[in-house]
């Protein structure tokens, strides 16, 4: 099991480290808009961009290759389709709970991935995860994309329940 750390400095970008070293960065260029960028300690470069009339499928590309995609289904959850090297799997981003919120990726067979703990304190305006994954997250050779869009599908979920709520 391992802990991670995902803070934003400002509203539009997260930093996200594991004791205190980074392991990439998500930044917005809008906070209205689903549009990203993650950037990894690697330097490597990934795109997030909704595709589709209604913008409702988001993808992850790395130069022009789809790696990920992800979309809200009609229980709530988001469900993830990765395709690294040809191997294509799926996960699904829960939210659990209202006063002890939180929010979980498991497998397809239900097992859990990643917990993320929102941390938001009204005196600050900066968002803050505690992030636990298990075992066998760790053991996935793509976790750091995968955790940094768990980290964008958090804010997604949370962006989408209180336009919901708006209506």
């Amino acid at each position: 099991m391992a802990e991670y750390n995902a803070k934003s400095n400002n509203a539009l970008s997260f930093e996200v480290t594991k004791d205190e070293k980074l392991i990439g960065k998500l930044s917005y260029n809008s906070w209205f808009k689903f549009n990203a960028v993650i950037d990894l300690a690697d330097y490597s470069h990934y795109v997030i961009e909704p595709k589709g009339f209604w913008g409702t499928t988001i993808e992850l590309k790395y130069h022009d290759r789809v790696l990920l995609k992800f979309r809200m289904n009609w229980n709530g959850e988001i469900v993830i389709q990765t395709h690294f090297n040809d191997c294509k799997k799926s996960y699904a981003f829960k939210h659990r709970g209202i006063f002890k919120e939180s929010f979980v990726l498991v497998d397809e067979e239900g097992s859990e991935y990643v917990v993320m703990k929102p941390n938001f304190k009204w005196n600050n305006p900066d968002y803050e995860y505690q992030i636990a994954t298990s075992e066998a997250f760790e053991e996935i050779p793509d976790k750091e994309i995968i955790l940094i869009t768990s980290l964008h599908c958090a804010n997604y979920y949370m962006s989408m329940m209180s336009s919901a709520s708006v209506i």
